[in-house]
């Protein structure tokens, strides 16, 4: 049964050794400088002759992250380095390096030549270290370290500045694995109160490590030819969410309890307040409601004494307004004998001018009447005179027509008459021509009592039904 409880059991897993695993493994990865491809492999497996790029002279760039141009062509460039990046320039048959310094720009031969170069400006390196400390509990420490290269000739020989995209990586992660090795050893011997409190030891570890290793321990050794700047350490977080809840209970354990104490203190306060003030109130009360009582009785004795006063005040003011009140409807009365008769005087001149307004009003009236009856007669004498005159007129016009007038003053009429005639339902013919000549104007009244004739026929057939069909006799034509 035993054995069968021990074999159910799952093996506990080690999360922080798969951590440190996992860490190593992306150690050695970063480690590993990606070389950028040489620029004599590069013209080996151009396709281009080699005459075109000559031809061309454009201006090539390397692969480093450095913004180093390369300028001229075959054999014959020249190398401009930018004025913040240090460079070393060798070449086959020398020992020592041709040019080497900050924006230092040289020529160059591919053939025999090789360069290296790195950036001089400030590095920084963030640090995340998981560390253990004296109580064997998981810690993370944050930090950053600012270095520079202070002895470029030194350092190209001492470390890996050929990453292609990044010279600076591999030394970066070698410093921030060294950086956190010390913080380790630093925190593990420290306990968890220490290192949340106070962190001043950690950086100094840290700082004298870094520049034993970068700066050389003095004398001849000048170490890798590097400045540690600045060494910093952010801050320092629990990684088990329990722990930092228990390291944080004491504390808040002690502040509720003085919370509790004062609170208590404060309502103890309070309640011998409050039975103080109730005692006060209570004895206020008593004192109050005797006061009040001989008050009440006071008053009450006033209120009879007023009472009487103001029966016998009421009593001698009703007879005196009662005979004010005689005297007075006496004097109305006069007065309203007064008033009556100066109404009646009023009302006998209000007649009289009453009567007068409408006189006049009637004499306005008749005057008015008489106004306009001349003038309508005016206007209808001017407008008889003016018929009379425009009949005149016509009559004038009318003797001055001829027949031969009249006949074409007819002839231009007919389009208009017959356009505005009703379409007719059937059609009938009208004969329109007399025996008489045109010399004597007989022809002329013939026609035009023959078309009277036509115009009393459509009259009486109606004009949705009329219709006529008008020939002219050939004298008219």
């Amino acid at each position: 049964m035993g054995a069968t409880v021990m074999s159910s059991r799952e093996p506990v897993k080690n999360e922080y050794l798969d951590q440190v695993r996992e860490q190593q493994q992306r150690l050695e990865v970063d480690l590993k400088a990606r070389k950028a491809m040489a620029p004599a492999q590069m013209q080996a497996q151009n396709v281009l002759p080699m005459r075109r790029a000559a031809a061309a002279a454009v201006a090539e760039r390397t692969g480093n992250a450095v913004d180093v141009r390369i300028t001229g062509f075959w054999r014959w460039k020249t190398v401009i380095v930018p004025p913040n990046a240090y460079v070393v320039h060798t070449r086959r048959g020398h020992a020592q390096p041709l040019h080497i310094g900050l924006g230092v720009s040289f020529r160059f031969d591919p053939a025999l030549d090789s360069f290296i170069v790195a950036p001089g400006a400030m590095q920084t390196i963030i640090i995340n270290a998981h560390c253990i400390c004296r109580e064997l509990q998981g810690l993370l420490v944050q930090g950053y370290v600012q270095w520079i290269i202070e002895d470029f000739a030194t350092a190209y020989r001492k470390l890996d500045f050929t990453d292609a995209e990044d010279p600076m990586r591999v030394v970066n992660v070698q410093l921030r694995e060294q950086a956190e090795a010390a913080i380790k050893d630093k925190v593990a011997t420290m306990s968890i109160d220490a290192v949340l409190s106070d962190k001043q030891p950690i950086i100094e570890e840290l700082t004298a490590r870094l520049r034993h290793v970068a700066e050389g321990g003095g004398g001849g050794d000048k170490g890798l030819g590097l400045r540690i700047v600045t060494v910093q350490i952010k801050e320092a977080v629990v990684s088990s969410a329990r722990l930092w809840e228990s390291l944080q209970t004491p504390f808040r354990s002690e502040r509720e309890r003085v919370a509790r104490l004062a609170s208590l203190g404060t309502e103890e306060a309070l309640a011998q307040r409050e039975l103080e003030v109730e005692q006060t109130r209570e004895r206020t009360r008593l004192e109050s409601d005797g006061e009040l009582a001989m008050l009440r009785a006071r008053k009450d004795a006033e209120v009879y004494d007023r009472e009487q006063a103001e029966r016998l005040r009421r009593q001698q003011r009703e007879e005196e307004a009662a005979r004010q009140l005689a005297v007075e409807r006496q004097q109305s009365a006069l007065q309203t004998a007064e008033l009556e008769k100066a109404r009646l005087a009023v009302e006998a001149e209000l007649t009289k001018l009453k009567q007068e307004v409408e006189a006049a009003r009637l004499k306005r009236d008749a005057l008015a009447r008489a106004e306009v009856s001349d003038v309508q007669s005016a206007a209808t004498h001017r407008q008889a005179q003016a018929e009379l005159e425009l009949l005149e007129t016509r009559q004038r016009i009318l003797n001055g027509l001829t027949p031969a007038n009249l006949q074409a003053r007819l002839v231009e009429l007919l389009p208009d008459i017959a356009e505005k005639l009703p379409k007719p339902n059937e059609l009938r013919s009208v004969s329109i021509g007399g025996s008489g000549g045109s010399q004597d104007g007989q022809g002329v009244a013939t026609l035009v009592a023959q078309m009277m004739a036509l115009v009393n026929i459509l009259k009486a057939d109606g004009a949705p039904r009329a219709s006529a069909q008008v020939v002219t006799p050939p004298e008219a034509r």
